[in-house]
């Protein structure tokens, strides 16, 4: 089952410099042409397979055109990885990273290729989603970020990584002035829901790792009936701090049957397949398996809708603006305003 495309108009590389780039770092390359694909998902950092003969890897670079200040941030990702691949192996290996911007004029890096399925939004040919499948993916999805949030951060020497005091209090006024550079239409509820956050920030837990965009397509399953999780991708925003963000974010994108199709219209997810556990046992089950108190999954859950919301905003203010081409982008306006309404819903009546 093939998992990349050709590389999309506009977002090419410049083959003949990635490979003189890799010849001198990586010793044992073969002897063949290098090849490039691209891999479809994702809507942040471009991500593309190398081949050369049987050698694979995969490179990530920032997406074209202007970007958020401080984000997409090459180095950090590469360095995040190293540092985690160490202590929680379902973080792919990174290989090597380059900050010359004359090879492909941003700075990229290239790690180890993890062979598996992505689930999406819609599920694969040819793969079992029994009810039972199902079922165990969702436990699958829980034990990880259980597992992840185990880790002794400070014996594995993450704590540069992050700074957790007042972890929740920054992310809430970092996104909010995000939106706010951002911002392209009048969403009334933002200023309401933004407000109520800021009035409602919680005490954090005890800190741990936080991937800060766990959710199903970041994960790959072993191709053996998605008997296991093969990795973890997708570091760009790891941290130190509130496990509970974690969670919120992973529930913020897993998909019901039920959903209003205005929140749907988002991104959908094969999670509304039967046999998948829904939104609030998610959270009960890593409650459960975790020991953390879920009483203030509200506020978190408010957090977490307004985040993806504003990512969408990002990316859609981009495309307004001309700085990106890709037609996905031109219905997330739509998208950020479904959202934003969302958040204000739990913030105002509960999850």
């Amino acid at each position: 089952m093939k998992d990349t495309i050709p590389v999309r108009p506009g977002e090419e590389l410049d083959i003949q410099a990635v490979e003189r780039f890799l010849r001198e770092r990586i010793e044992d390359l073969p002897h063949a042409p290098l090849e490039v694909e691209q891999f479809p998902s994702g809507h942040s950092n471009l991500t593309y397979l190398l081949r050369c003969g049987e050698w694979e890897a995969v490179l990530r670079r920032p997406p074209f055109g202007q970007v958020a200040p401080k984000a997409h941030d090459m180095e950090r990702e590469s360095r995040i990885l190293s540092l985690v691949h160490n202590v929680f192996p379902l973080a792919p290996k990174p290989y090597v990273f380059c900050d010359d911007v004359s090879v492909l004029g941003a700075p990229f890096y290239v790690m180890e290729r993890r062979k598996g399925i992505v689930l999406d939004s819609k599920w694969p040919q040819g793969v079992d989603n029994s009810p039972e499948t199902c079922r165990r993916v969702s436990e699958l999805v829980v034990d990880t970020l259980v597992e992840l949030h185990s880790i002794d951060w400070k014996a594995s020497g993450l704590a540069s990584i992050g700074k957790p005091d007042g972890f929740m209090q920054r992310q809430v006024e970092g996104w909010v002035g995000r939106y706010e550079r951002s911002k392209t239409d009048d969403i009334p509820v933002v200023e309401t829901t933004a407000r109520w956050m800021m009035d409602n920030i919680p005490a954090s837990p005890q800190a741990t790792i936080v991937h800060n965009d766990f959710k199903l397509n970041n994960m790959i399953f072993s191709a053996d009936g998605l008997s296991k999780v093969v990795a973890v991708l997708d570091w760009e925003m790891t941290t130190i701090g509130d496990p509970l963000s974690d969670v919120a974010i992973a529930v913020s994108y897993w998909d019901e049957p039920g959903d209003a199709d205005s929140l749907r219209s988002g991104f959908t997810s094969v999670t509304s397949t039967p046999g998948f556990i829904t939104r609030h046992e998610f959270i009960e089950m890593y409650a459960a398996k975790s020991g953390r108190d879920i009483a203030s999954m509200d506020f978190y859950l408010t957090y977490a809708y307004f985040k993806v919301a504003v990512i969408c905003q990002q990316i859609y203010f981009r495309w307004k603006k001309g700085l990106t081409q890709d037609p996905r982008f031109e219905r997330l306006g739509k998208v950020t305003e479904s959202l934003m309404h969302h958040a204000y819903r739990i913030a105002t009546q509960g999850f």
